[in-house]
């Protein structure tokens, strides 16, 4: 009896671990090859799949996402024999996970060996400064030998960047030197431009504005002789409309006098002769004047002596 219930544990273990490997749980975006007896059947797909246990193997599992792989520096001889460090950045895919498998014995081995073969043949066409400034024509030529390279092996690779590229210690301090001197270069020259171009607006500003005030005191002068002339217009016919007679332009002239004294310079002044005619008249009208007017010489200088102190 005992013997019986060992023999059905024995077979309901081996049932159990048959129905294990009967059932393949694929997950999405993955592939597995499937083998009988040491060689390729089938590739099962993302999904619920059956086998024949004990028959049939699962010999790999591969994932199909995108990969990123990246590969340390490379020692590589640019064209002018100096040796660069380049590192390296692949992103592929596995398009046939049978072709993945049979094809190559590793295919990330294989790309990178690749990668690094190609990387040398191509640098070794370019000097160091065309290396730096050649990215993405080194990235193109490298895709292009790599996807035509991996397509048998059923990866297709999208994308090739370089991470860095390390030239030597001697020649990154040349280079740091020549970038320092050009920067200070272009510094002397943008600041010897802004002052000469702060000198030109400076004189131009100057020039405008010597323009303006030069232009202003013309205006002003134009406008004071018009108004000079506008006023003795108006005095002349004013003097005109008025008619005057000679007594009235020599009490005119007597208002006047003492304005033309004034100051202490003021030690000489000559009398018009017509003026002798104009005081008689005068004198007759107000008197006491014609003693005073006595006292002016016709057309002859009169000379007053300076005050004593």
């Amino acid at each position: 009896m005992s013997s019986v219930i060992i023999v059905l544990i024995i077979l309901v273990v081996l049932v159990f671990i048959a129905l294990i490997k009967t059932i393949q749980v694929i997950p999405q975006a993955s592939a597995a090859i499937v083998e009988r007896f040491g060689r390729y059947t089938r590739t099962l797909n993302a999904g619920l799949n059956i086998v024949v246990p004990f028959i049939d193997s699962i010999r790999n599992r591969i994932d199909l996402r995108e990969q990123v792989v990246p590969f340390p520096p490379q020692p590589v001889i640019t064209q002018d024999n100096l040796v660069v460090n380049i590192d390296t950045v692949i992103y592929y895919q596995v398009t046939d996970a049978r072709a993945a498998t049979y094809e190559v014995a590793s295919y990330i081995q294989a790309i990178e060996q690749l990668t690094v073969t190609t990387l040398r043949n191509i640098i070794g066409g370019m000097d160091l400064e065309r290396t730096l400034t050649s990215r993405e024509e080194i990235n193109a030529a490298l895709r292009g030998v790599l996807d035509e390279a991996t397509g048998k092996w059923g990866i297709r690779v999208n994308r090739v960047e370089l991470k860095a590229i390390e030239p030597p210690t001697s020649i990154q301090d040349s280079m740091e030197k020549q970038m320092r001197a050009d920067r200070d270069k272009r510094a002397a020259i943008l600041t010897a431009e802004g002052i000469r171009q702060s000198a030109i607006l400076t004189a131009e500003g100057e020039k405008q504005s010597a323009i303006l005030r030069a232009e202003g005191e013309a205006k002003a002068s134009a406008l004071r002789a018009e108004g000079e002339a506008q006023a003795i217009r108006t005095v002349f016919e004013s003097i005109h409309a008025g008619d005057p007679d000679q007594k009235l332009l020599s009490y005119q002239y007597l208002q006047m006098l003492p304005k033309l004294a004034e100051g202490d310079a003021n030690k000489l002044w000559i009398v018009p002769s017509e003026i002798g005619d104009a005081l008689k008249g005068l004198s007759g009208a107000f008197g006491n004047l014609g003693s005073g007017a006595s006292g002016f010489n016709t057309g002859k200088e009169r000379r007053e002596e300076p005050p004593i102190d």
